[in-house]
């Protein structure tokens, strides 16, 4: 086609501005680069185009998205499930809390202050009240103020973070499900984030615990695009009772035709949905199998094992002041200083100088009882911190430059102060 290579060529420019997402230097944000047999079966995918709704549409991706996801639900511990993918976490915690809704109407959905802010946005689209449940010193909800707003009643869905977004932190899902026994409430995973370390063997026994437990929620939300080595957008919703999709019961003129199976479209809020993302998450499950012990899980134990090892050299220096522990492969920290204010200022300047070396870290603005900030002066209610995402394997074997890089940029930043 004329003009085609100069487009490609104009495409191939446009993109070079990014920063090396893909690159062991890169441990900003929450980006990981599909397996090559994922991008490979997607492109596959694309030549046909299917759309997920209806079997009308994509027989064979459709065949293949209810494998790829009953996988997923056996990874949590469910035989029995109803689910489906969606573009990300927020369409699949929308439809968490829209089945919610219409099982609990007019009751409130709550989440820790640390949980991700699509809930309070979503219920505000379903209409229903939201309520923040404040959180303890390690970023997880705190459980005597989760108990006594149960215990105040009208709470329909309380959500349990899996890892959250800012620091990793695990909610603690044990203590959850024991309240379940008390209050009636539904309890929604959103494990989007972390929903997939239930396969590692290198967790700590509470959140080993807590992880173990998330077969216990009503609905589950995990993304395959985040640790499941897939292109945005895949997430995927699940539900343990399969009697909700009557929730989603509709009758639509000119599909659901070609067989007198459930399409998936029947049991999704979306319709049209691209089943090249089925295709690419099959493809890559097949080749990598969700177990314990197996490749895939050895990835997310690398990752975490990153974390461990850079959050130890950090909480040596007494340049810097820690979080908690990391849980997963999320950690936070910030430089030392005397007051808040200069130790948030510091962090930017980190930041910068340690990506002007190549190494990409992120910013976080968090509580300040969510740092041990010790003897600094307290002029703010918040601290601007240093985040770092270690979720590639190859993370692990970096920490060493990744070490090297960090404290360069720091006593270069610590020079110009």
């Amino acid at each position: 086609m004329k003009g085609l290579n100069a487009v490609l060529q104009e495409v191939a420019e446009r993109l070079k501005d990014n920063y090396p997402y893909g690159d062991p230097l890169y441990a900003g944000q929450m980006l990981k680069p599909p397996h090559a047999v994922a991008r490979r079966a997607y492109e596959m995918a694309l030549k046909i185009n299917p759309n997920n709704h209806a079997l009308d549409g994509g027989r064979a991706s459709s065949a293949m998205e209810k494998e790829a996801v009953a996988a997923l639900a056996q990874m949590i511990g469910w035989d029995i499930h109803l689910g489906h993918l969606c573009s990300g976490g927020t369409m699949a915690n929308l439809e968490a809390l829209w089945v919610a809704g219409q099982l609990h109407p007019g009751k409130a959905i709550v989440a820790s202050t640390q949980a991700h802010y699509t809930h309070q946005r979503i219920a505000g689209v379903l209409g229903l009240p939201f309520e923040s449940i404040p959180c303890d010193r390690a970023g997880r909800m705190d459980i005597p103020a989760l108990e006594r707003r149960l215990a105040a009643g009208g709470v329909g869905t309380v959500v349990a973070t899996m890892g959250t977004t800012a620091t990793g932190a695990v909610d603690p899902l044990a203590a959850i499900v024991d309240m379940r026994r008390r209050f009636d409430f539904r309890i929604h995973a959103d494990a989007a984030y972390g929903g997939y370390f239930v396969l590692t063997d290198n967790l700590t026994d509470e959140t080993r615990l807590a992880f173990e437990l998330v077969r216990e929620a009503a609905s589950v939300v995990i993304d395959p695009h985040k640790h499941g080595l897939q292109p945005y957008g895949c997430g995927c919703v699940l539900f343990h009772d399969p009697a909700v999709g009557r929730l989603y019961y509709h009758d639509s003129p000119y599909t659901y035709y070609t067989s007198s199976d459930m399409h998936l479209g029947e049991i999704s809020l979306e319709c049209s949905r691209p089943g090249a993302a089925a295709v690419a998450l099959w493809a890559t499950q097949r080749l990598l199998p969700l177990v314990p012990g197996g490749e895939f899980a050895k990835g997310l134990a690398a990752g975490r094992a990153a974390a461990l090892d850079l959050y130890r050299r950090i909480r040596a220096d007494q340049r810097f002041v820690t979080g908690a522990a990391p849980e997963l492969d999320i950690l936070v920290w910030a430089p030392r200083a005397k007051r808040m204010s200069d130790a948030s200022a510091l962090s930017q300047r980190i930041f910068d100088e340690a990506a002007q070396r190549q190494l990409h870290l992120a910013l976080v603005t968090l509580p300040v009882h969510l740092i041990d900030v010790q003897e600094m002066q307290r002029d703010r209610d918040t601290i601007i911190c240093l985040r770092s995402v270690l979720m590639k394997p190859e993370h692990q074997a970096w920490a060493d430059k990744i070490w090297t890089i960090l404290d360069a940029a720091t006593t270069a930043s610590l020079a110009k102060r």
